[in-house]
């Protein structure tokens, strides 16, 4: 399991390609990559900065990642956060699961996902013709973090 905040850029395929080459236990890799849209909200958004605190945001997603192989059958997991100033289209997050079988690397990798939007200590700030604004957490991020607290996912095998 690793986990990186970065400023810098990252390469997906590379991140991947590693990720894949790792194990020969792995029958599945599934990934998620976010990127920063240029509209929100209806305004049009020049820039994105995100910040965070040190140690205390590796920390939290470290526990995400715990959870989700707490939950399924994972071989590995790997986030990557970027943080500081952003444009549209720049690359924000990915967030890779491998295991045997693509139900467990599909289901953690959209866990992690959806407690990373909202259990993450990141503040997101968009820069907008209107000027600057902080990014409020939306409902719908809480909505899909809340139906993973009642559910009891066992590790299924898709062979």
């Amino acid at each position: 399991m690793t986990v990186r905040v970065q400023t810098e850029d990252f390469d997906v395929g590379a991140e991947l390609a590693a990720m894949r080459l790792a194990s020969k236990d792995i029958g599945a890799l599934v990934n998620f990559v976010g990127q920063v849209r240029d509209m929100n909200d209806g305004d049009v958004v020049s820039t994105l900065t995100l910040e965070h605190y040190p140690c205390m945001t590796e920390r939290s997603l470290e526990s995400i990642e715990v959870e989700a192989k707490s939950r399924w059958n994972i071989v590995d997991s790997l986030i990557i956060h970027r943080v500081g100033k952003l444009q549209p289209l720049d690359q924000i997050v990915l967030v890779a699961v491998t295991s045997a079988h693509r139900g467990e690397a599909f289901k953690a990798c959209e866990f992690i996902m959806d407690y990373l939007k909202t259990r993450a200590p990141f503040w997101k700030k968009e820069a907008t013709a209107d000027g600057e604004r902080w990014v409020e957490a939306k409902i719908s991020d809480d909505d899909a973090q809340g139906r993973w607290a009642n559910a009891i996912d066992k590790p299924v095998s898709d062979k």
